[in-house]
């Protein structure tokens, strides 16, 4: 587990944000074999991908990646710089696509593989869905398709967060969200991995660079995540997907919802499901063992679809 120099690119989507995004060669003397785009779950940096990065590398893949506009060192929507915040994940989309045209297709390769997690997997999946052609085969982990209630009715959550974004709080933190601040968590808080190392390392980065935190969503983000949910996971949306997927599940994901994304994948033409029963919702954040059994299914998968 290294750290990794980032030299990054700015650039700024139709809309004015502006995006850190970063490009990594694969080495010399590797078989080179294209693009791996790398998108991040949500609160997430380029920083904390650098064991994946360069593992991916390794495997002579060119990796290109960004910060989502309001994550990492990527303009951020509101004041208070911990709110992660957005009005429609159309904006994500907006982020994708910028991406692709100025950072990923100047480089020249065939169409890319993808492998996203979470927030990142759901943002792909839209993609993936309205642009065919633009991924050769794509890798999810854990993507957000229906994320826990946290013990609360599903109904209840969704009333509340309508009320609050109707009374004009589409800003406001996410009960329970204000006081969570990541500098201050602690590993047995922690509800994302069981690694202690892995989880050190990230709040060590973040310890270095307070300013690339997020505490929480808004009310206005949870609205936007669950219209994109809906969006997703409605009738005919997976089975008009085209693109090769691998989509991997977290057995003991506290953050989203694993059933509907092994029924998800069942829906989708070219779908091929994994499990990793004793993983917590950050599958290329856990232990070793977990994230080995990860790699010989990303292996796998990709050299079936000829990559």
């Amino acid at each position: 587990m290294t750290d990794i120099a980032i030299s990054p690119h700015f650039i700024t989507t139709p809309s004015g944000a502006r995006l850190r995004t970063a490009t990594f060669p694969a080495p010399a003397g590797v078989a080179a074999r294209g693009v791996c785009v790398l998108l991040h779950g949500q609160t997430e940096f380029i920083g904390k991908y650098g064991e994946v990065i360069g593992e991916l590398q390794a495997r002579g893949f060119i990796v290109a990646t960004f910060d989502w506009r309001g994550q990492g060192m990527s303009s951020r929507a509101l004041p208070d710089s911990r709110k992660s915040h957005i009005s429609d994940f159309r904006e994500y989309d907006e982020d994708l696509a910028t991406f692709m045209d100025e950072i990923v297709r100047p480089l020249g390769c065939p169409p890319p593989l993808a492998l996203a997690h979470s927030m990142g997997g759901n943002i792909l999946i839209r993609t993936l869905h309205d642009k065919p052609g633009a991924f050769k085969a794509a890798v999810l982990s854990a993507p957000m398709l229906a994320v826990s209630t946290r013990g609360y009715p599903r109904w209840f959550a969704n009333g509340i967060t309508a009320l609050m974004n109707g009374a004009g709080r589409a800003d406001g933190w996410v009960l329970g969200m204000e006081g969570r601040d990541p500098l201050n968590m602690k590993f047995e808080d922690n509800l994302v991995t069981s690694d202690r190392n892995r989880f050190a390392r990230q709040q060590a980065l973040i310890a270095k660079q307070p300013e690339i935190r997020l505490a929480g969503p808004t009310w206005g983000w949870l609205k936007a995540a669950s219209a994109s949910m809906a969006t997703v996971m409605a009738p005919g949306y997976a089975e008009a997907i085209e693109t090769p997927v691998l989509l991997c599940g977290a057995g003991k994901d506290r953050i989203v919802l694993t059933p509907p994304a092994r029924d998800f994948t069942h829906r989708l033409p070219h779908g091929t499901y994994v499990e990793f029963e004793d993983s917590e919702h950050e599958i290329l954040m856990e232990n070793d063992s977990i994230r080995e059994r990860f790699w010989k299914a990303f292996d796998d998968f990709v050299a079936a679809q000829g990559i």
